[in-house]
């Protein structure tokens, strides 16, 4: 019997309600691993293995910019696809997040259809 690889998926937010939110929405179909900030994204992004990355963008000391700029600069990262959440709406907020690397952007609060979407494509992307 062949075990198939679930996909884990790196929620990054340091809104306890928003990593929940988001945990439990994703739980049934992909591993989840958490970090309340940056730091300890890119520690766990280190020691693991992380097939994408659910990234907020205002987070205080190294905001989401920042760490997705760090993982997009380590080679063992780099592959990893990257996508914002964030309560922003503006365009440079958007073409600043694909500057750094990110594949896409999800608007909090999350519509769990538009989640599981992009999640699913990005996975497909890189399978």
């Amino acid at each position: 019997m062949k075990t198939e690889h679930r996909p884990t998926v790196l929620i990054v937010d340091d809104t306890p309600d928003n990593i929940t939110l988001l945990s439990t929405l994703l739980r049934d179909k992909y591993n989840t691993k958490v970090a309340t900030n940056g730091a300890t994204a890119l520690q766990i992004v280190a020691s693991s293995r992380v097939d994408l990355v659910l990234l907020d963008i205002m987070m205080p000391e190294m905001d989401g910019f920042e760490t997705c700029r760090r993982l997009k600069a380590d080679p063992q990262s780099s592959a990893i696809p990257v996508v914002f959440l964030t309560a922003k709406s503006q365009m440079e907020d958007e073409e600043m997040g694909r500057s750094v690397g990110a594949v896409d952007f999800l608007r909090k609060p999350v519509n769990p259809a538009q989640l599981f979407a992009r999640v699913a494509a990005h996975l497909r992307q890189i399978n």
